[in-house]
């Protein structure tokens, strides 16, 4: 990408992030790019041999953006009763380790990435116990109306300058 293309792309991003709800007490902005919380695998997450099966992992993927937005004080309701809903464009998942019933995993949530029609995240999951990490992942979120048609992320949600490793959002 030339530096002009790259400038080209990074004003469209600023004045692309220009909707704002109306009547929703909303933060102005975000201000926390990353959260983690803590799971504790029930058993009928896991397998017969106690390890989690690999479908539980978007689950958990999905709590911890939930979270990352509450901490940010936006519920993911709020966000639908003023038309803006997130739909899953594209999932990436590395199982690394086993996470086993009834043991405290870390995962952290990083919001990657954000353009004019979508929100990228990463997520890091370990084990408590020992840092170790389990699995790894990464998620592309499309904005969309209600009827499902692409939407401009609203403003709130691009992040602060500098905020994405230098790239504005």
């Amino acid at each position: 990408m030339t530096p002009v293309a790259g400038q080209a792309k990074s004003l469209a991003n600023r004045s692309a992030c220009g909707i704002l709800a109306k009547d929703m007490q909303l933060p102005e902005r975000i201000t926390i790019q990353s959260h983690t919380i803590t799971v504790v695998p029930r058993y009928a997450e896991t397998d017969k041999g106690g390890v989690i099966h690999h479908s539980v992992y978007p689950v958990w993927f999905e709590m911890g953006r939930t979270e990352l937005l509450r901490t940010n004080g936006i519920a993911y309701r709020d966000l639908e009763a003023q038309g803006t809903f997130f739909v899953v464009a594209e999932l990436r998942i590395k199982y690394r380790r086993p996470a086993f019933y009834d043991e405290e995993l870390l995962l952290e949530t990083t919001c990657s990435n954000v353009t004019p029609g979508k929100v990228e995240h990463t997520y890091k999951l370990t084990r408590r116990s020992t840092g170790l990490l389990l699995a790894e992942g990464s998620s592309v979120l499309a904005c969309v109306t209600a009827e499902g048609k692409i939407r401009r992320v609203p403003e709130f949600l691009c992040p602060p300058h500098g905020w994405l490793g230098g790239r504005e959002a």
